[in-house]
């Protein structure tokens, strides 16, 4: 069994993330919701609701991230500004959102003016809407309470009823209130200050919050912001839940994985169910191979590897062009950002491992730290093979979509250059359907890069002549040979080579 809200504070990250948020500004906003909520006397049972839905206020951050990109260049800055500005006020159209959008896209003040003309209408039509119902429908999917569930429906509502949807006044949740008190303190908190903090909440008062809970944080905001930006907000989080807390099982935490997986893929139509379909592709590879909990690992790492991409602008994903270098550099970081959310949670710490390895490559030219086959778990090279297997069956934006035999074709020839594990990769095959491919002459799960490379250990090659033959880096050729030898049992030149001759391998050049 799993403490839930240990799992939801630590995936709270990709919340974060996906916001432009500071670090664990999530997490800070909840202890101090969660403090607010005690002292205006709420009862264990509200101060619960407060707790989730301020943890998830931003749940539904991805939901319109898309046009947000297209419309108007950086949904992730888009979002930041937009939490930052009191729309009530319209000196902040001109002193907060004209210059951080131009300073976020490059653009003008006057053409960030007229983007912003062109756009404004449908994104206040449509973006708050499509925000709350979908951080609606996945608390629900996260076996989250029905009150927690209508806080974050109403989490863009405004107590003079101008929000979305058009609740005013205590029409709005309590919970919901407290969480936007607390949701504008810790913003203007962590960037600026507490005297910031405490003027906003003043200055937002009556129009976007609940003025008698403003008033009632501003009256005890010394003890409520106290050691807030220094406190470990994980473990603060964790001791604010009322008992009983709340735990799940394996299968549960499976339907988290998969919500989580399900919103980073809204970031662009074109990744929409990618995380589940290489899921499920990727633990039925790994039990075809035998490799028992690992199966299970494998499916909820499939859901999870890629919720690093909420950290990267959707225009990226969605880009059509070449990327440039500082793009490319962007888009690589996103299993960093994935195996870094996922490290901080107990519970997913083997799966952390997987999705931060699901861009390596067997020969060293995969990303982000670049490991050799010998360092990258088996279950990693399955994530990867089913990841790249899906990739090429999806219509991404530039290339188009593969058929699943020429996605099998590449699959098979990434494999025999020494990118992907040929193992891995046929079990995938496998798995999606492709009859296996049988390699004659090819005992103990060798591939075809390494018969070449045993052929040549056995001709008294060195290591440095290896990688010259292969033209490739030595440090790679070295791994080869290593893996060639753990594989058949040999640890010399001559062993190998008598290995070779049994097998018949010296004569099929």
């Amino acid at each position: 069994m799993f403490r839930l809200l240990s799992l939801l504070g630590g995936l709270a990250a990709v919340t974060d993330l996906g916001t432009g948020s500071a670090t664990d500004e999530s997490l800070r906003r909840c202890v101090v919701a969660t403090r607010l909520a005690r002292t205006i006397g709420c009862d264990d049972d509200t101060v619960r609701e407060v707790l989730y839905a301020s943890l998830l206020q931003h749940l539904g951050c991805t939901a319109y991230a898309h046009e947000l990109s297209q419309g108007l260049g950086d949904d992730i800055a888009v979002t930041r500004l937009a939490l930052r500005m009191d729309e009530s006020d319209p000196r902040d159209f001109f002193r907060v959102w004209v210059p951080g959008l131009a300073a976020a896209t490059g653009r003008s003040r006057l053409s960030a003016m007229a983007a912003t003309a062109r756009h404004l209408r449908s994104v206040d039509a449509e973006a708050p809407v499509a925000t709350c119902e979908v951080a609606r429908e996945a608390s629900r999917r996260l076996g989250l309470a029905a009150p927690v569930q209508e806080c974050l429906a109403t989490t863009t509502s405004m107590w003079n009823g101008s929000g979305h949807p058009p609740l005013s006044g205590p029409e709005i949740p309590l919970p919901t209130r407290v969480m936007h008190v607390a949701s504008v303190a810790v913003l203007f908190l962590l960037s600026a200050g507490p005297g910031l903090a405490l003027a906003e909440v003043r200055r937002r008062a009556g129009t976007h919050l609940d003025p008698d809970i403003a008033g009632s944080f501003l009256t005890h905001a010394d003890d409520l912001l106290d050691g807030i930006a220094d406190v470990d907000p994980f473990e603060a989080v964790l001791d604010g839940e009322p008992d009983p807390v709340r735990r799940v099982d394996h299968s549960e935490l499976e339907a988290v994985a998969r919500t989580f997986g399900d919103l980073v893929d809204l970031k662009a139509p074109c990744l929409q169910s990618h995380s589940t379909t290489v899921a499920g592709l990727g633990a039925a590879a790994a039990a075809r191979l035998g490799l028992g909990a690992a199966v299970r690992t494998v499916r909820i790492a499939g859901h999870l590897h890629d919720i690093g991409r909420v950290a990267v602008p959707s225009r990226l994903w969605s880009k059509a062009e070449s990327l440039s270098t500082t793009e490319r550099d962007q888009t690589r970081l996103h299993p960093y950002h994935s195996e870094r959310i996922l490290a901080r949670i107990p519970e997913l710490a083997d799966v952390a491992l997987l999705a931060g390895q699901h861009h390596e490559c067997c020969d060293g030219s995969g990303y982000h730290r670049g490991l050799t086959g010998d360092r990258i778990a088996l279950p990693s090279r399955v994530l990867a093979a089913a990841d790249a297997y899906c990739t090429l069956l999806e219509d991404r934006p530039g290339r188009g979509r593969s058929t699943s035999q020429e996605a099998a074709n590449h699959l098979r020839d990434s494999a025999r250059a020494g990118r992907l594990d040929g193992e891995a990769v046929e079990a995938v095959l496998d798995a999606a359907g492709h009859r296996a491919h049988v390699r004659p002459g090819h005992p103990d799960g060798l591939t075809d890069r390494q018969v070449e490379v045993l052929r040549l250990v056995a001709g008294g090659f060195s290591n440095q002549q290896i990688a010259d033959t292969l033209v490739i880096a030595r440090r790679t050729a070295e791994h080869h040979v290593q893996d060639v030898y753990l594989k058949i049992g040999a640890s010399t030149r001559a062993a190998a080579a008598l290995y070779a001759m049994e097998h018949g391998l010296l004569t099929r050049r």
